[in-house]
């Protein structure tokens, strides 16, 4: 079984972090910092890059190894009665739809930023074609995290269909993706879960853009305060 690499931080009820990406929790120390006095905040790190092993070998990654993983490590950090709130953006928003679907006993509420499902759209497997083929031309260097996710993550995570009926659930997208393909996919996936949508600070990567506005944003939504 493979290790749960996750860093913990703060105080108060646990919030699980799932990044995007290929799930490398860099440049979320300031969205975390501003989160941990209101939230134990446990940040989960599926593939262990931020914990040495970036440059390892990598398989093609699925959605449900990376909500099972996200379990485990809620297994760890919870009591036996002790329920979490989630957030994911991205590819790791796609993984906290996941995890909503398989253990809602475990979770208060998930927040899923612009999870990239497009094929819930019309014409979505064209959209997911060009959609990769756009972020395949980046070419990133070999061994990043850009990388890692372009060729292990891409296309399995946009390949996700939720099931419909997700409780305690947000569908979140930035106000700046207005007009773009991943703010109507969001508010494709809110629609078609039963879920609560609702617009963040920034863009797809809004949670580095405005670290503070986002994480403000984001306790708010979680627990309901004005």
């Amino acid at each position: 079984m493979a290790d749960l690499h996750h860093d913990v931080t703060g105080s108060g009820p646990v919030l699980l972090v799932l990044p995007g990406g290929a799930g490398h929790p860099m440049g979320l120390g300031p969205f975390t910092e501003r989160l941990a006095p209101h939230f134990t905040v446990v940040t989960y790190d599926p593939l262990g890059l931020a914990h040495g092993h970036l440059g390892d070998p990598v398989a093609d990654q699925s959605v449900r190894d990376w909500s099972e993983g996200a379990h485990r490590v809620l297994e760890e950090v919870l009591g036996a009665s002790e329920s979490a709130y989630v957030f994911g953006t991205s590819s790791g928003g796609i993984a906290a739809l996941d995890l909503s679907a398989r253990h809602p006993d475990r979770l208060r509420h998930v927040v899923a930023h612009e999870p990239p499902c497009v094929t819930l759209l019309p014409d979505g497997e064209r959209l997911r074609t060009e959609l990769i083929e756009q972020l395949d031309a980046a070419r990133p260097a070999p061994g990043t995290p850009m990388a890692v996710f372009l060729a292990h993550v891409l296309r399995p995570f946009t390949a996700y269909r939720p099931p419909a009926a997700l409780p305690r659930l947000t569908i979140a997208a930035g106000t700046d993706s207005k007009g773009q393909l991943l703010y109507r996919t969001a508010e494709s996936v809110a629609e078609h879960t039963g879920a609560a949508f609702a617009e963040f600070p920034g863009g797809h990567l809004g949670v580095l853009e405005d670290p503070a506005g986002f994480a403000d944003r984001v306790g708010r939504t979680l627990l309901g305060t004005g």
